[in-house]
């Protein structure tokens, strides 16, 4: 007994099979919480990504490489649904939020490439996190299937039991 949960720690694998159905529905719903969750976290960071590639849009549209006019008319957002008409008077640096609140003052392609560096690297964490769930979700179905199996077992059982009992 001692060696199997050996096994069972350091290969960090469960055989399902030997497991009885109410632990099978605690892991399978422990696994239904844990891919909800690493689905919202995924959501974030294609959200988070898109936010990130609006900045760029922004920048390149709003700077053009060569300045056309001194000062192109534009509306500052003091809410989600007010805003209110400004000026640039510095074309040639914007203000970019670093996280957590600060703000750091960068030239205008030192900007895009800050932000181009953050799509990159949340495409490579996106990438990484769609492999975990993948797993997360084959073996959730994994353990249904198991469930399944045992489930139909236990009903023949119990018929083939009902079938002797009646004959008897």
């Amino acid at each position: 007994m001692a060696s199997k949960q050996q096994q069972q720690q350091q290969g960090g694998q469960i055989d399902l099979a030997q497991l009885p159905i109410p632990q099978l529905r605690d892991l399978k719903s422990q696994l239904d919480a844990e891919l909800t969750h690493l689905s919202t976290s995924f959501q974030s960071l294609r959200t988070a990504q898109s936010k990130f590639r609006d900045c760029i849009t922004s920048l390149t549209s709003a700077f053009p490489a060569p300045p056309k006019s001194p000062s192109p008319p534009l509306l500052v957002p003091l809410t989600s649904s007010l805003y209110v008409p400004g000026k640039l008077t510095d074309r040639e640096h914007v203000l970019v939020d670093v996280g957590t609140g600060y703000f750091v003052e960068k030239k205008i392609d030192d900007a895009k490439d800050f932000y181009e560096r953050k799509v990159k690297d949340l495409g490579e964490s996106l990438k990484d996190l769609e492999g975990v769930v993948e797993g997360k979700a084959r073996n959730v179905r994994m353990v249904e299937e198991v469930m399944r199996v045992k489930v139909m077992s236990a009903q023949s059982a119990e018929a083939q039991a009902q079938g002797e009992g009646k004959s008897d």
